[in-house]
């Protein structure tokens, strides 16, 4: 089948190559000039499936009104607010329900444990060498914040995940360059969980797809998506459509604006995170792998000869303002933990990233009711640690296969309840 991928972020890239991997024509069409420059662009690179739950969790209603006043805040609500915005936070407080959270939260897990064999198995079969570490480390500043663990650890033992409650004698063992002037309870070790530079894997990715085949168009924004014996694209300055049999649509946020015309209408929001990245100026003062400091749920991750510190949840507001306190906190954690570790007098990247986050938490995997359109949107913050899986399952859908994962929870249909 001759098929249109639309978006080219770590979603895109997989869903390219998988369909590719099956035989298609496959063309990826980006408005940006590069692969990965938006979501996927300085994530914090965690790939730890047992951690990946939905946002809409019954605890983090109080949680958010807690922190609204709070300066170094993990959950912040920026101004403006838009409609949209207001609408999606009512369907997220209705997805805190107990019940609704259980049964997102196992169809996350499933996917995301899917998605790291697929992630493995991409890697070791194109050989492909980016930046990445075994091993992730949650430290807990407090016994209060370890109590607050313990039911997320029965997630992890129902998981069968690996993992170690030890003390700080033990987590300085694991993680040398700890800061000795830091006192801290203790920390949880999660010896097979990794870290990995998800935009350097995309790219890499794109090269693999391209030999097989792909063509990638950037710099093209499609501007209308119309049914026509098939699919047909619009795209700024072309005067004719592009036909193609099928089209999937990976466009993060763009996606909303795309599907709202043929009658889709996908509560997605931009929920913001922010990351710095520097060189290390000292290898052995730096992180081994990464590390969450779990009361202001900062991730401090080793990226190659780059230390990455990544965090914070922020809806509203505006994409191109940075909020100096989200910025700030990152820096005095980093400082907390491994003070030294990064250059910070030059070459520092500042990021702010919009992650398309869907109220309820899982994606939205397979076809859209609308034939010849398939969906692989709406990953939120686990874009990386979800993406292989999703790519894979959407291909096998779309070629007819039942996929190996079971796909409960991840249909477009369940918006409408």
């Amino acid at each position: 089948m001759k098929i249109a991928v639309i978006g080219a972020g770590i979603i895109g890239v997989t869903t390219a190559y998988e369909l590719a991997s099956d035989g298609h024509e496959v063309t990826v069409l980006e408005r940006r000039g590069a692969a990965a420059e938006e979501t996927s662009f300085a994530n914090a690179g965690i790939v730890a499936p047992g951690y990946v739950t939905p946002w809409a969790a019954p605890q983090m209603r109080a949680k958010v009104l807690q922190h609204l006043f709070s300066r170094y805040a993990p959950v912040k609500v920026g101004l403006p607010l838009s409609g949209r915005d207001l609408a999606w936070m009512w369907k997220w407080y209705r997805a805190c329900k107990l019940d609704t959270y259980l049964s997102n939260r196992a169809h996350l897990q499933r996917l995301a444990f899917y998605s790291r064999e697929r992630l493995h198995y991409i890697t070791a079969d194109l050989k492909l060498d980016y930046d990445r570490s075994d091993g992730y480390m949650v430290l807990l500043r407090s016994e209060k914040d370890s109590k607050g663990m313990q039911p997320g650890l029965q997630v992890l033992r129902d998981a069968g995940v690996a993992f170690r409650e030890i003390d700080a004698v033990e987590a300085r063992k694991i993680e040398t360059a700890l800061n000795p002037d830091t006192a801290f309870f203790g920390a949880v070790h999660l010896p097979d969980d990794e870290v990995g530079n998800c935009r350097q894997f995309a790219l890499m990715l794109k090269n693999e797809a391209q030999r097989l085949g792909v063509k990638f168009s950037f710099n093209t924004t499609v501007t209308q998506v119309r049914p026509s014996d098939g699919i047909a694209l619009d795209v700024a300055g072309d005067n004719t459509p592009r036909q193609y049999d099928a089209a999937v649509m990976c466009a993060g946020l763009d996606s909303a604006r795309l599907l709202r015309p043929l009658g889709l209408k996908i509560p997605l929001a931009a929920v913001y995170g922010y990351s710095v990245s520097a060189t290390i100026r000292e290898p052995l003062n730096g992180p081994r792998s990464a590390v969450m400091d779990e009361h202001y749920k900062v991730a401090i991750s080793r990226l190659g000869n780059r230390v990455r510190v990544a965090g914070s949840a922020e809806i509203g507001g505006s994409p191109d303002k940075k909020r100096a306190n989200s910025l700030q906190l990152l820096y005095k954690v980093l400082h907390d933990w491994f003070p030294g570790a990064a250059n910070l007098s030059n070459g520092v990247q500042e990021w702010k990233g919009a992650r398309p986050m869907l109220p309820d938490g899982p994606p939205i995997l397979g076809a859209s009711g609308i034939a010849g359109l398939w969906l692989n949107l709406g990953h939120g913050s686990s874009g990386w640690a979800l993406s292989c899986g999703s790519a894979r399952v959407l291909a096998d859908l779309l070629g007819g296969r039942a996929p190996d994962l079971d796909v409960t929870g991840f249909g477009v249909e369940r918006l409408n309840r």
